[in-house]
């Protein structure tokens, strides 16, 4: 007999690939060429990402956009001169457009001082 729990009792995986770790490094990597707006989207999805308040499914679709932000297999790939980060900021839009009622003004403004502080 099979005794797996049942899938409503499941809790959702929590992404290894997105830690703080990781992100972070792809962002000191990145941060010259994608320039301040691509940077403080990225920190507003991953902010987004760690509030407790966040339903699992924006998470959901945090997980994919920073996912593809730090993901080496790229539309476009970001050493390309001028239109490198572009597909990345694509998907960060349609991202935080898809969770926009669930972005708070506290993690809007976490964003910016961060974005703010690496790029001063």
């Amino acid at each position: 007999m099979n005794k797996s729990p049942s899938v409503e009792n499941q809790q959702p995986a929590q992404p290894k690939e997105i830690s703080e770790k990781r992100f972070l490094g792809k962002v000191k990597r990145a941060f010259k060429s994608a320039g301040q707006e691509t940077i403080e989207k990225s920190f507003l999805l991953f902010y987004t990402m760690r509030d407790p308040n966040t339903p699992t499914w924006c998470k959901g679709v945090i997980i994919g956009a920073l996912g593809y932000f730090i993901s080496l297999i790229d539309g476009i790939p970001d050493l390309t001169p001028i239109l490198g980060y572009t597909d990345d900021v694509g998907v960060m839009i349609a991202a935080l457009s898809a969770i926009a009622g669930h972005v708070t003004d506290e993690n809007k403004e976490k964003a910016k001082l961060k974005a703010e502080n690496i790029f001063s």
